[in-house]
């Protein structure tokens, strides 16, 4: 049986970004990096898909996006990183590129999922405010 998060883009990409950042940090980065920066990038790409799967283990949709949230913040830190392991010439600017398209690619799904879930929190809202407010005026 599948967990929830199995079936979602966003949580897939971002599973397959980390592993890649992963073994780039501790293959193409100097020793002293790889628990400096290296460590920091590996955190941050490991916070993505970690965050995703928080996020669908609840059944609150309010944490499941703030969870949601922190994916994506961990998804710009860890396009920093790689923009820094450029600057410093750790990676070469090909690579950081493809590297910049393999972040958008996790980013797109992730912030329709995002939007997805404040829309259903919108909607929940909304019909319960619906329900109160034709209850109020049945008792009226």
């Amino acid at each position: 049986m599948a967990l929830a998060h199995h079936t979602l883009v966003a949580w897939q990409r971002a599973d397959d970004l980390f592993l890649k950042l992963h073994q780039l940090s501790l293959k193409a980065f100097p020793v002293f990096e790889k628990y400096e920066l290296g460590g920091q990038l590996r955190r941050a790409a490991f916070s993505v898909p970690v965050n995703i799967v928080e996020g669908f283990a609840t059944e609150y949709r309010r944490r499941r996006v703030s969870f949601l949230y922190v994916a994506k913040s961990s998804l710009a830190e860890v396009g920093y990183c790689i923009h820094a392991a450029c600057r410093l010439g750790y990676i070469d600017p090909k690579l950081a590129t493809d590297l910049d398209v393999e972040i958008r690619r996790v980013g797109a799904p992730l912030a329709g999922l995002i939007a997805s879930e404040r829309l259903k929190i919108k909607t929940r809202t909304a019909s319960v405010i619906v329900f109160i407010f034709l209850l109020g005026s049945r008792l009226m």
